[in-house]
């Protein structure tokens, strides 16, 4: 269970992950009225089960997260929508488990694809360099940005740019059904990796302030299955990322200034392999907890550095 939550301790904060996930590779199953879904054999201790990628409507449809570059599951979506046509491809951001899959796609349909924008969209405009963990293929054909609408038949999706697990990371609200795709922004089984540069917790909090200002009452994330009770959710997440800031507080009063050694103080119960990513993720909290002012570091902000409360 402890790989399934990935990053997990002893926490007061309780987040009420659903592991509970019917699922069958390459089917596509018929979620709600204009909701199918069908998931690509790519399962990890970052995607769960696999990549979900969702289709609305019918006749005409919208395909959300195409997916990754496995043949099984492209065949299985050309199979899924043999006799319809796909006239829109969106991508909620560019890990290699969401948006390559969209090329073959794109030239088996001649459908457009829409994306806030490449791999380090977000910071690339600022002059920052991101790695190139990302699809560094991917470009849009269509740049959208926060409050964009595409419409559809019988179907107008918003879209809700949600920055912080990438900085080009879309969200795409379903208006007849009440409903946010949520990417990696908001999973039902566990925390996203907030991995800087491109990774970032201060934008990453906003967004999710930015969902509990939001009518949606639920989310279809792309790993796992929905969430309900929206605002509640969350607010358990907002409630989680604080509660690690003060982990850190209590590590550097302690005398824990490196992160790799706060990282098996704080992630007792998370599986060792994944302590490179839950650094990644305290990392991430440190540089935002510089730019408030509550720590200082010697240098730039980076996983070799020491820091101390201010």
């Amino acid at each position: 269970m402890a790989k399934e939550q990935r990053f997990s301790s002893a926490m007061a904060t309780n987040i009420p992950f659903n592991f509970k996930f019917d699922y069958e590779y390459g089917k596509a199953e018929q979620l709600t009225p204009m909701i199918r879904r069908i998931l690509a054999k790519n399962p990890s201790g970052f995607t769960f089960r696999g990549t979900g990628t969702y289709v609305v409507g019918k006749g005409n449809v919208a395909v959300i997260d195409p997916g990754p570059l496995l043949m099984d599951h492209i065949e299985a979506l050309k199979q899924s929508l043999a006799g319809e046509t796909v006239t829109h491809i969106l991508i909620t951001h560019t890990h290699m488990d969401h948006s390559p899959a969209a090329e073959p796609l794109k030239g088996h349909w001649q459908a457009p694809t829409y994306g806030y924008g490449p791999h380090g969209a977000g910071k690339l405009e600022e002059g920052i360099q991101v790695e190139e963990g990302g699809d560094m293929n991917f470009q849009p054909d269509v740049t959208i940005k926060d409050g964009d609408m595409i419409e559809g038949e019988g179907w107008t999706i918003e879209c809700v740019y949600t920055p912080g697990h990438t900085s080009n990371h879309m969200c795409y609200a379903l208006r007849e059904e009440n409903a946010l795709f949520t990417g990696d922004h908001v999973m039902g089984w566990s925390t996203s990796v907030i991995s800087p540069p491109d990774g970032d917790m201060t934008r990453y909090m906003k967004s999710l302030e930015l969902l509990l200002t939001r009518p949606e009452e639920i989310y279809w994330p792309t790993h796992g299955t929905c969430i309900r009770d929206v605002n509640n959710y969350v607010r358990s997440f907002i409630d989680h990322r604080l509660e690690r800031e003060k982990q850190i507080l209590n590590c550097l009063e302690q005398g824990v200034t490196d992160i790799t050694k706060m990282v098996p103080v704080m992630y007792t119960d998370t599986d060792k392999e994944l302590y490179g990513a839950a650094a990644r993720s305290v990392l991430s909290a440190m540089v935002r907890m510089v730019d408030m002012g509550q720590v200082i570091c010697e240098g730039e902000p980076a996983m070799g550095a020491t820091f101390r409360l201010s």
